[in-house]
């Protein structure tokens, strides 16, 4: 049976010498670097409403490089898509969503400090269930957001927050599901890619 053991380093478990310890590191740097650039370019791009990877991302980057680079990572991209995302501007849901966001690279590095070690089918289950339940969180957080906006417009907030809920439930039912999938689906392969190439660099 094959188990799927990561390999973490000492500097992972500190949040605080993780940051510090990432932007020092040139070659750490670069690799964020890029993963921002592919992150950004997937979610700039045109696609289908609410079928996203930066979700992902976020969650492995907290994984792999601890919660503060999580955090800063979502909460970078979300910012930047705020202003040039396909579905325009996002206005005063912009804080919505870099929190839910944020949320996710938070869960990702407290995640890795739970996980010990799993066979692949048990590891593919359970990351697509937290992918479930955390877009579930993040598509709340940010309905809440629309609902403000609402009200600011002059809803009452019970029938602002009642409408947000309505329109949005069509939108997150497809953000669960295929957030699921690309969790259960990628987060191995893109985990394990990213261990590797943190190897490598350690050892020159």
């Amino acid at each position: 049976m094959l188990v799927f053991i990561p390999k973490f380093y000492i500097w992972v478990d500190n949040p605080s010498i993780n940051m510090q310890t990432t932007l020092r590191n040139p070659r750490r740097t670069a690799l964020l670097s890029v993963l921002a650039a592919l992150c950004l370019g997937i979610q700039l791009a045109p696609r289908p409403p609410n079928v996203e990877f930066t979700s992902l991302f976020t969650f492995v980057i907290g994984f792999v490089f601890g919660v503060s680079t999580g955090v800063l990572f979502g909460s970078f991209i979300m910012f930047i898509n705020g202003f040039f995302s396909p579905w325009g501007f996002s206005g005063l849901n912009m804080p919505f969503q870099i929190a839910g966001i944020a949320l996710i690279g938070l869960v990702g590095g407290l995640y890795k400090k739970y996980l010990q070690g799993y066979s692949s089918a048990e590891f593919v289950v359970e990351v697509a269930v937290l992918g479930a339940f955390l877009t579930v969180v993040y598509d709340l957080i940010t309905n809440l957001g629309v609902a403000i906006q609402f009200t600011i417009a002059g809803t009452p907030f019970t029938w602002a927050t009642i409408s947000a809920l309505a329109y949005g439930t069509p939108f997150s039912v497809i953000h669960v599901v295929s957030n699921s999938a690309v969790f259960g689906a990628a987060f191995f392969p893109l985990t394990k890619a990213l261990d590797h190439a943190i190897m490598v660099e350690n050892l020159g």
